[in-house]
């Protein structure tokens, strides 16, 4: 997959993305009703009384996709990710590499390419949101670059690890600059 860190130069914030993820939420169920889990075989899954809100299976996330067209090249990927989910245009020469690393190590052991992308208001040309009809319900979400680090330690901002790396890099590497 790659994994996008985006910057809005104009704003001075950075981009996004709240995505529902099932995992999330049924570790959020188990968490709170362990009883749903316990002595179950696979055919029936009770109901609950008390369902969680949808709301407890929402993450921030790095606008993201998975490697899925043999034709494109990850930079290619990253570039239509950026528009589809965040409705920036970006080209490849817009993106910088920052790493690549394993992500997922306890289920599917996959490997994610982390780009850096710098964008401007005049760079976005549709509100984003992802693709529905591929099951995808994305808000786009800025984050003021003063407030970044608070927002990664803030434990009740529920992110992916992703966030957290990728902020902390901005700050080492990028910031210093500005």
């Amino acid at each position: 997959s790659v994994s996008i860190l985006i910057f809005n130069t104009s704003r001075q914030c950075f981009v996004v993305v709240k995505q529902f993820r099932p995992a999330v939420y049924m570790c959020e169920v188990e968490r709170h009703h362990p009883q749903v889990f316990q002595n179950q075989d696979k055919e029936s899954f009770p109901s609950l009384e008390n369902p969680l809100p949808a709301v407890v299976g929402v993450t921030y996330e790095l606008c993201a996709g998975i490697v899925d067209k043999p034709g494109l090249s990850l930079e290619e990927i990253a570039c239509e990710e950026v528009l589809e989910e965040c409705g920036y245009r970006v080209s490849i020469a817009d993106l910088r590499r920052i790493t690549s690393y394993r992500s997922g190590v306890g289920v599917t052991g996959s490997k994610q390419t982390l780009f850096y992308a710098e964008v401007n208001d005049q760079m976005r040309t549709s509100g984003g949101g992802g693709q529905p009809e591929e099951g995808e319900l994305i808000e786009v979400v800025e984050i003021p670059l003063e407030e970044s680090m608070k927002f990664a330690y803030d434990e009740t901002f529920p992110k992916t690890m992703g966030v957290i790396f990728s902020f902390m890099w901005f700050h080492s590497n990028i910031a210093p600059k500005l």
